[in-house]
């Protein structure tokens, strides 16, 4: 974030913000929202009075600001008086508003298949992309930022670094996902960035993954509203598996095959773990009756 013509009050929240290591885009948003809340008072944000926010709230609920909006320049308040201006008392009149919770859309097996059958080409790159969002359950950022060595054929899982919150984790990888892999790479051959975008040494942007998505969506005529953003993906996890192949329950033990691949998706590496013991649930059954 440029330093160029920046007044004492926004360096020092920039500087606040650097403190607490929250990232650029995160500095951008809540820049934004103090600005907007500047420009609502036609002067400086640290002399505003517990009237005005008042009134700052109501002006956002009368314009029907969306609630995840409001939420958001209410925390940026928050920190703006209690960290940077050291003014708690001013958190008293600002309230935060309960958005409506509501049941996700989720898709249909039928709609799974068309979906991915209608994904753009040239080539297995958006079709192994949704495949991988919707089969692991990635969000569209996690799903772009995948390397070549995330993919983990031998213990069949696949690496998500620093997805959201900062957090590493682990996600299954099945085989039918696996072979789509394997034939996206063949073909592809990518190199560093599992999806790489334009420029090979950049990945594919979220953006560009969202057009993909809206195009197979309209090519696919589905009615169910598909929305692979940043902001998280809930797939129906059960159609993807009906639709895929891939319905078995996972085992708790598994005896993973010792070969070994130089490329996660070069074929010569196992195709399927070999397991040990399937699922049962016999130890979550509850004891037969005693009699009398």
């Amino acid at each position: 974030m440029t330093t160029a013509k920046m007044s004492p009050l926004r360096q020092r929240m920039v500087e606040d913000m650097q403190i607490r290591g929250l990232e650029a885009t995160t500095q951008a948003s809540y820049i934004r929202a103090i600005e907007a809340f500047a420009g609502f008072l036609g002067r400086s944000p640290d002399s505003a009075t517990p009237a005005e926010l008042r009134a700052w709230q109501l002006h956002m609920a009368r314009t029907h600001v969306s609630i995840p909006v409001y939420n958001h320049r209410i925390t940026v308040l928050r920190f703006f008086f209690c960290v940077t201006c050291g003014r708690d008392e001013m958190t008293r009149p600002l309230r935060f508003r309960r958005a409506p919770r509501k049941l996700p859309e989720v898709l249909s097996p039928d709609e799974v298949a068309r979906l991915l059958d209608a994904a753009p080409g040239p080539g297995l790159k958006y079709r192994a992309a949704f495949s991988v969002a919707y089969g692991a359950g990635l969000r569209a950022s996690e799903v772009v930022n995948l390397k070549l060595g995330d993919i983990d054929s031998e213990r069949m899982i696949i690496r998500v670094e620093q997805g959201k919150g900062r957090k590493d984790r682990h996600v299954m990888l099945s085989p039918h996902l696996l072979g789509l892999l394997r034939d996206y790479w063949r073909e592809a051959r990518p190199q560093g960035w599992l999806f790489p975008g334009q420029n090979p040494l950049n990945p594919v942007t979220t953006r560009q993954l969202n057009r993909a998505c809206r195009t197979a969506r309209a090519a696919a005529t589905s009615t169910s509203p598909i929305i692979p953003a940043a902001t998280g993906i809930v797939p129906n996890v059960r159609a993807w598996r009906r639709a895929t192949g891939w319905s078995a329950a996972p085992p708790i033990s598994r005896r993973w095959p010792t070969t070994t691949s130089s490329s996660p998706c070069r074929p010569g590496s196992p195709t399927s773990p070999t397991p040990t013991r399937r699922w049962s649930m016999t130890c979550c059954r509850a004891p037969p009756p005693r009699r009398r």
